[in-house]
């Protein structure tokens, strides 16, 4: 078997190890055999559940993961679980021993950054995972190669699907409050949107993982996902979806990295979206990233974020490129540009809360607008980020703050 680095269109097929056959494995078991003519085939598949009932006969699976990584004609390792040690295991050991590997697992990726930039380098082999970041918009792709010389003044978006399908149910189809948080999570549970556990991504850790991807690829800055300042979207109310619709604006979960000189400073915040822009017209379990760039200007995408086909679409874009031996250059690391990573930047904020001591807490530079009524008290006002995220007002799980 050709080695991947010199892989090309008259070259035998790619024979793919997957890992995991939940939604997306599913998917991309279905797209596979949609597109013969991409000439790849998944050889063998390793679950954990020796009692799943399976779509596929029992000789297609394994337990038994050195099945794969073992397999001298197996060239490509597909990751797709949910266990991010494991996963980590799996890449690692693949890397190893000479397989191309492609990922979906942004908490893997975001986590173990450093020590996979390590092994890619060592092994020379490719690891590719557009799928991580906004389902099957081709973000991750499109920063490596048409932004690698293109000075990127931020990176904005919606990238997470569970969230921004919940905030669209809260409010209607004119901007006003439709239900509360409770009714509509149960809703978003019962439809399969977001899982019995959404603390992932309700509170922020799900869009922070895909923000520290975003950083490595726009901005060349490798950090962890704690060094993200990260709020979710627990504490939004009626009252918060009114005084944002009162103001022409929509609430939305963002991703938000931007350059200010050699600083870069990144955060994941609720924010109030003014109407007129793209963002705030992404609906239900869409995705989408607005690109300010120093010589192309603004640039938008949008697409689904999760499921089945989109999320496998962008795995399959991965395989395709193997073929012809791409790999991340990782052009802004090489760089070695002098930007840091400073979170210590002025910020507008909205920040809601029955409890006047736990809005004073925040360190206010300035107050807009102080708001009193039996319905609720909020204040707009500026204040810096990394001071914001060491008030007390940021660690009361019932205040809800918002940046304006």
């Amino acid at each position: 078997m050709a080695p991947l680095s010199t892989l090309s269109a008259s070259s035998p097929s790619l024979r793919i190890g997957l890992f995991g056959f939940g939604c997306v494995g599913q998917g991309l078991w279905d797209v596979l055999h949609r597109t013969p003519g991409l000439r790849a085939e998944i050889a063998r598949i390793c679950v954990k559940d020796r009692h799943k009932a399976r779509t596929l006969p029992a000789s297609a699976f394994t337990f038994d993961k050195d099945e794969i990584l073992d397999d001298p004609n197996i060239n490509v390792v597909v990751e797709l679980i949910n266990d991010a040690d494991a996963a980590f295991d799996i890449v690692s050991a693949s890397l190893k021993k000479g397989k191309a590997v492609v990922s979906a697992n942004k908490r893997m990726i975001a986590e173990h950054a450093s020590e996979l930039l390590a092994l890619q380098a060592e092994t020379s082999q490719p690891f590719l995972y557009e799928a991580s970041v906004c389902g099957s918009i081709p973000i991750l792709r499109n920063l490596e190669e048409y932004y690698d010389n293109d000075m990127l003044n931020g990176i904005e978006g919606i990238v997470n699907g569970t969230t921004n399908y919940i905030l669209t149910k809260l409010t209607d189809a004119h901007g006003r409050a439709a239900a509360d948080y409770d009714e509509v999570l149960r809703d978003a549970q019962r439809l399969g949107f977001a899982e019995t556990d959404p603390t992932l991504d309700v509170q922020g850790f799900d869009a922070a993982f895909k923000t520290v991807i975003l950083l490595a690829h726009g901005f060349g800055l490798v950090v962890q996902p704690s060094d993200v300042i990260r709020r979710g979207i627990t504490s939004v109310s009626p009252f918060d979806v009114r005084i944002a619709a009162n103001r022409g604006q929509t609430i939305k979960l963002l991703s938000q990295s931007r350059q200010l000189g050699n600083d870069v400073s990144s955060y994941v915040l609720p924010t109030f979206v003014a109407n007129e822009r793209g963002l705030a017209g992404v609906r239900d379990e869409y995705n989408a990233v607005s690109l300010q760039a120093a010589f192309s200007d603004a640039q938008f995408m949008s697409g689904k974020g999760a499921g089945s086909h989109p999320t496998a679409s962008a795995v399959l874009s991965d395989i395709a490129a193997l073929r012809y031996g791409y790999r991340y250059e990782y052009k802004k690391i090489e760089q070695k540009n002098t930007s840091r990573f400073n979170n210590n930047i002025p910020i507008r904020i909205y920040a809601r809360s029955a409890d006047d001591a736990i809005l004073q807490s925040v360190p206010w530079h300035s107050k807009d607008v102080e708001y009193r009524s039996n319905d609720g008290h909020y204040i707009i006002g500026a204040t810096t980020l990394d001071a914001l995220a060491d008030s007390a007002a940021f660690h009361d799980a019932s205040t809800f703050i918002a940046t304006v």
